[in-house]
């Protein structure tokens, strides 16, 4: 090929990546090109909202752009949420939620709109389990121990939730469906609440996350069970899972993580999900998540997007054979 060939070549290879480019969306090309939000669907203060004031500086300084963290609190996130399957397409908005409730809420409330056909993933950010714990006066120490006192109470022992139709709500029903247990539910205004009854003795046991739960453990006011995950968590190596108890397969938790709008381009998603991906990684970011209860959990978006599939579907079961509603 002779040397004005090879211009010709390369001038019209030039030619066609630029027309190419110019035919994708304008967002896919600039992003980011102005700040990001982080839409944060719960109260300040929570799991949530401590990771996103904790991640939206260092993603502020990989984009160059602000990140802003907005609490829209409401509806057990529904308000946030639908924030974000409504915005403009384009990766800079952004939801950063316990996603486990997001998953429940098509089966629970009349909502306008889907999370799966709505929302694309980005990643997950973190999980945590449930603690399935007992006030000490229940005699039990293991998860068989304790299916096989509520087999001879069926409806007696008290389990107490966070809230109708929340995660450790549907903890707590999952586990008496698989195991064919009956047994009262009494809904408090949050987690909480709950736990400062089990811990009194005016409820016998319940479900909640590890950060809130586990300071009633050290004091010794609440007996831990066992753990939710599906495998030990690494801080209590020596609990064991619900599901190597004689529950297989169980496994509740907190997973936090982060979607935006289902429409939004994949280079803008794959960006946002490498750049996250590394701040978490980092050590001190994994100390820090340790010390609050939880461990790094990532995932690419199309994992994500598929992952949210699936739990919708399953707590949608979950809700259907536990006939719950809203009071």
């Amino acid at each position: 090929m002779t040397f004005d060939a090879r211009i010709r070549t390369t001038t019209a290879a030039g030619l066609l990546a630029s027309a190419f480019g110019a035919c994708l969306p304008a967002a896919a090309q600039t992003f980011p090109n102005g700040p990001v939000r982080f839409i944060v669907p719960f109260a300040a203060g929570g799991t949530s909202d401590i990771l996103a004031r904790q991640i939206a500086p260092k993603l502020s300084e990989a984009l160059g752009q602000p990140v802003l963290v907005e609490n829209r609190a409401g509806a057990n996130g529904n308000v946030g949420a639908e924030i974000v399957a409504r915005a403009t397409p384009d990766g800079h908005t952004l939801l950063l939620a316990d996603l486990g409730a997001i998953a429940i809420n098509p089966s629970v409330y009349k909502q306008s709109y889907d999370p799966v056909r709505d929302l694309a993933g980005v990643t997950m950010v973190a999980y945590s389990p449930h603690l399935l714990v007992v006030h000490p006066s229940v005699p039990v120490k293991t998860v068989k121990e304790l299916i096989a006192l509520a087999r001879t109470r069926p409806g007696q022992l008290n389990f107490a939730t966070s809230g109708v139709g929340g995660p450790p709500h549907l903890a707590g029903v999952a586990f008496a469906q698989v195991t064919g247990l009956k047994w009262a539910f009494i809904p408090y205004k949050g987690g909480a609440a709950a736990l400062i009854d089990v811990a009194g003795g005016h409820a016998d046991l319940t479900f909640n996350g590890m950060l809130a739960t586990y300071p009633y453990v050290k004091s010794g006011r609440l007996r831990l069970v066992a753990v939710s995950g599906a495998k030990r968590y690494p801080t209590l190596p020596d609990v064991p899972t619900v599901s190597e108890s004689g529950v297989p397969g169980f496994e509740t938790g907190s997973w936090q993580g982060i979607l935006a709008a289902s429409a939004s381009p994949r280079p803008a998603l794959d960006r946002l999900s490498t750049d996250i991906t590394r701040i978490l990684n980092v050590p001190e970011m994994r100390e820090y998540l340790g010390r609050q209860g939880a461990e790094v959990s990532t995932m690419k978006p199309e994992q994500l997007s598929a992952w949210m599939k699936t739990e919708v579907a399953k707590w949608a079961e979950v809700v259907r054979k536990g006939g719950i509603k809203l009071e």
